[in-house]
């Protein structure tokens, strides 16, 4: 059962390394998504919708291929594109974990994506990204000005197992929104103390372990 992990703003495949030098399997997918750190596909308009459509088609194919659902992954907004697809395609789910990130009806945008949400921000104002991810990060965030509402809530429920995955110093996501997401959606919480945003970064093993956990559950 193949494991597909989903990076989010402003990064990509990479941020998954540590966590997969700590896992014990093979079958681990990173893909890149449109316009990070690879090219955007003729047509791809790098909006919420096109990036969970894209999603789903990429997981759908490996789901085929192996015969079976799949063990999802995401942070940031990787993991609101992961709750996307649970919602929608619980089908190709084996188990998912998520954090960074939420459906959260409650949560409001924090400063930056307020200013990439503005129509005169340009691509100058996202300095770590190059113009093609700078571009399709702006035109995600313009795209998901009231994304919490339109695909939050709905989502209150977990059709498989999940895990939340949070750093309780998140100075863009508060642990609260983590922990009102694990109640909400009736899963497991795993708060990692002295963490910040980047928990595949900063806590690779512990998060490592704990997807390892979750794989193993009936």
């Amino acid at each position: 059962m193949p494991a597909f992990f989903v990076h989010g703003v402003a990064d990509t495949h990479a941020l998954w390394d540590g966590v997969r030098a700590h896992l014990s399997r093979a079958d681990v997918m990173a893909p890149d998504l449109p316009g990070f750190g690879c090219p955007v596909p003729d047509g791809f308009g790098c909006s919420k919708e096109d990036y969970a459509d894209w999603l789903i088609s990429e997981v759908e194919a490996v789901a085929k291929d192996a015969g079976e659902p799949v063990h999802l992954v995401g942070h940031d907004w990787g993991a609101l594109l992961v709750q996307r697809l649970v919602m929608l395609r619980p089908d190709l789910v084996r188990t998912w974990a998520a954090g960074g990130a939420a459906l959260d009806p409650l949560y409001e945008w924090h400063d930056f994506a307020r200013t990439w949400q503005q129509p005169e921000t340009g691509p100058e104002m996202v300095p770590t990204a190059d113009p093609v991810m700078a571009g399709a990060i702006l035109a995600l965030y313009r795209s998901a000005v009231d994304v919490f509402t339109e695909w939050g809530a709905a989502f209150d429920r977990a059709p498989s197992p999940g895990l939340v995955i949070w750093g309780a110093d998140d100075p863009f996501v508060g642990r609260e929104v983590g922990e009102r997401t694990a109640a909400r959606l009736g899963c497991d919480l795993l708060m990692l103390e002295g963490c910040g945003h980047w928990w595949p970064l900063e806590r690779s093993a512990d998060v490592a372990a704990a997807l390892e956990a979750l794989w193993l559950l009936p």
